[in-house]
């Protein structure tokens, strides 16, 4: 036991202050502590980095602070990975819990709000989401959207992001001609 404690020192720099790890020593405990975050985030959600809500973000942050420490050896090394793996099944249970009580998931990950509703702003539910009315046409230009008119609803996701639901545009019929026995139909939408 002392010599396999003597190697995980002499390779992790385990034994001693963070002052006294050396460049090899940072480096394995990097490499090591990268495949380990690896498979700690795999046993997580899916979804924890691609579309991040508040909750998700946290997490992240945690993570990384945590993770951080076991690579510079200012917390211990395997403790620190173990903190890490708790973050994530944490995370994973509230996430669980959110999926099967909603007003629990309401909770933690917080509630889409309608800022525009058939071409109208709703101004309270946009002061209330602290956006401008620049802020939210610079989101509705991003989306090729150049007249509330074209809205059926815009909403503002938990994850900050604008998801908008294009208005139909219903075909007119504006001119009808008869030229040569071919009838011709002109059609607008508007």
């Amino acid at each position: 036991m002392d010599a396999i404690n003597h190697a995980l020192e002499w390779a992790f720099g385990t034994g001693g202050s963070s002052v006294h790890i050396n460049v090899p020593q940072m480096a394995l405990r990097a490499v090591v502590v990268y495949g380990a975050v690896v498979l700690i985030v795999r046993m997580g959600k899916k979804r924890f980095m691609s579309r991040a809500t508040a909750f998700d973000v946290i997490l992240g942050i945690m993570l990384g602070s945590l993770v951080s420490r076991a690579i510079a050896g200012t917390a211990p090394f395997a403790p620190t990975l173990a903190a890490s793996a708790t973050l994530i099944a944490v995370h994973w249970l509230f996430s669980a819990g959110g999926v099967r009580w909603h007003a629990f998931g309401m909770v933690i990950k917080g509630s889409s709000r309608v800022l525009v509703k058939d071409g109208r702003i709703d101004e309270e539910a946009l002061r209330a989401a602290h956006m401008s009315d620049r802020d939210l046409w610079e989101e509705l230009r991003s989306k090729s959207i150049s007249d509330l008119n074209e809205v059926a609803e815009a909403r503002l996701e938990r994850s900050g992001n604008l998801s908008v639901i294009k208005a139909k545009r219903e075909p007119k019929i504006v001119e009808i001609a008869v030229a040569d026995g071919v009838q011709t139909v002109r059609v607008e939408i508007a």
